[in-house]
């Protein structure tokens, strides 16, 4: 267990639990140290762009348990508002030990802390929404999504990032996809709770040509992504190693594409913007 926190004065606080579901290649660990740490600064940097500024609490847990790792207890989120789940290298639609472990506490938080607020990146995005029961697997095209891509973004994506453009660009690292996204009949009981306002309606805020469902929002409840916010161009260049090293990317030509793109500009301040006002409970007028 990791704490770290960014505070001046009195200003507002936002607590949040990172899940690290993965490390960084062993360079860029050295170099920016874990996922969780990595968004901690990236999170601190959105707080002081906020009008007003927001300090940062981040509480970084590891849960591969046989990289040394554990999934916090339920009770361990008393008083946690905020929770993200980080990108990862396993399949969010695998059978894991931990991952079963992993979806039934979400599945337990989700049920008995109504206010918390639910965010997750690229393999947490997908775990998200396996949890609300959608579909999770391999783009039927068995290509991966690399590098800087361009999303399309609808009117709920507009909002919530702020933006007239109907596009933002991100870094992508993913073959596994959201297929087909959650719906009150897949959640079950986890959105048995819906209000007159649709509090518990399921958007999804955008989609590109690889990927049709590139996040999922629910007001109040849930804020995903499938793309990464805060990937810089030495990270990209490395997990697109990690991952040909490893055989999972057998497309070399379109891997070396993807790194000659990793300098390239991304919207990932604005995206983390976006969460953030999230997590703070700013996101009444979006839908």
């Amino acid at each position: 267990m990791e704490r770290m926190d960014k505070t001046t004065g009195t200003r507002p606080m936002v607590r949040m639990m990172v899940l690290e579901t993965d490390e960084p290649h062993p360079e860029t660990k050295d170099r920016k140290g874990s996922f969780g740490e990595i968004l901690h600064r990236h999170f601190v940097n959105a707080g002081e762009a906020h009008d007003p500024p927001l300090g940062i609490e981040t509480d970084i847990r590891f849960v591969i348990p046989e990289k040394g790792g554990k999934i916090p207890k339920y009770e361990e989120f008393e008083d946690c508002h905020a929770l993200l789940i980080t990108g990862s290298m396993y399949d969010a639609h695998g059978d894991d030990p931990w991952i079963l472990e992993l979806l039934e506490l979400l599945k337990k938080l989700w049920l008995h802390h109504p206010k918390m607020h639910f965010s997750g990146l690229c393999f947490g995005h997908q775990l998200l929404c396996r949890l609300l029961g959608a579909e999770v697997g391999p783009a039927s095209s068995g290509g991966w999504e690399l590098g800087h891509s361009k999303i399309s973004v609808n009117e709920v994506g507009k909002k919530l990032f702020r933006t007239e453009d109907d596009h933002i660009h991100l870094h992508q690292m993913h073959q596994d996809q959201v297929i087909s996204p959650p719906t009150r009949e897949t959640a079950g009981s986890l959105l048995a709770g819906t209000t007159s306002s649709g509090r518990e309606k399921i958007h999804v805020w955008g989609h590109s040509d690889h990927t049709a469902v590139q996040g999922v929002y629910i007001r109040g409840r849930l804020f995903t992504t499938q793309a990464h916010l805060a990937f810089d161009e030495g990270m990209v260049k490395k997990q697109i190693e990690m991952r040909v090293e490893s055989g999972s990317i057998e497309n070399l030509e379109h891997a070396d594409q993807a790194a000659e793109t990793a300098h390239l500009e991304h919207d990932g301040d604005l995206v983390a913007a976006a969460i953030l006002r999230f997590f703070h409970d700013e996101d009444d007028n979006i839908v």
